[in-house]
């Protein structure tokens, strides 16, 4: 599977020199949990999450202490910019999705621009891999024998099942062995978004 068919695009966006709060409204208005933070020119400049914007925000409430606390100095940060990580890892729309996922988990990250050039076409999240998974095993069955389909496979007799996204193909009974169109099913199979494993059985 790839970057592309399980990232979501056009990404949600917002620019460096946005107030914080604008930011705020925009992930919580689109129920994500970071953006792609763009320059001027609509470069990526960074990326921005919920965690970097609500720095600064709260003030400590006075109920929650005997002693109340001494305001703070320094004002909130006003723009994205001022919070942002400007060091970001990103991805491209052919990368593998299994690289994309070694990426999140080795640098503990929630979710990776997805780079075309210099132009962000799209945001891969860890919701979107966990929806890909989702998918109930009779869609992703369907979604198989629509794949063997379209390259004139399904008529070599495959018994197409899923279950928890482990697809299984086996010849109908009394169809003729033929190892290299075996071979280019399993591959095609294994390139439907969802399908974790896939058996090829005698």
């Amino acid at each position: 599977m790839l970057v592309r068919e399980v990232m979501s695009s056009p990404p949600v966006t917002v620019h460096r020199a946005d107030p914080v709060r604008r930011a705020i409204r925009v992930l919580y208005a689109h129920d994500v949990t970071a953006a792609p933070v763009l320059d001027d020119s609509g470069r990526l400049a960074g990326m921005v999450s919920e965690i970097d914007l609500l720095r600064g925000e709260f003030e400590p409430d006075p109920r929650a202490s005997a002693r109340p606390p001494a305001p703070s100095a320094e004002p909130p940060p006003r723009q994205v910019w001022q919070v942002m990580t400007h060091a970001v890892v990103t991805v491209t729309p052919v990368t593998d999705a299994a690289t994309a996922i070694d990426l999140m988990v080795g640098k503990r990250l929630k979710s990776l621009p997805v780079l075309e050039g210099e132009k962000v076409v799209g945001i891969l999240s860890r919701r979107d891999l966990v929806a890909m998974l989702a998918r109930p095993d009779e869609e992703l069955r369907e979604a198989v024998v629509a794949a063997l389909r379209e390259h004139h496979l399904a008529g070599g007799g495959w018994e197409v099942t899923v279950s928890e996204g482990v697809a299984e193909l086996r010849r109908a009974p009394g169809a003729p062995r033929d190892e290299h169109a075996d071979r280019i099913a399993g591959l095609l199979t294994r390139t439907v978004p969802g399908i974790v494993r896939v058996r090829l059985l005698p």
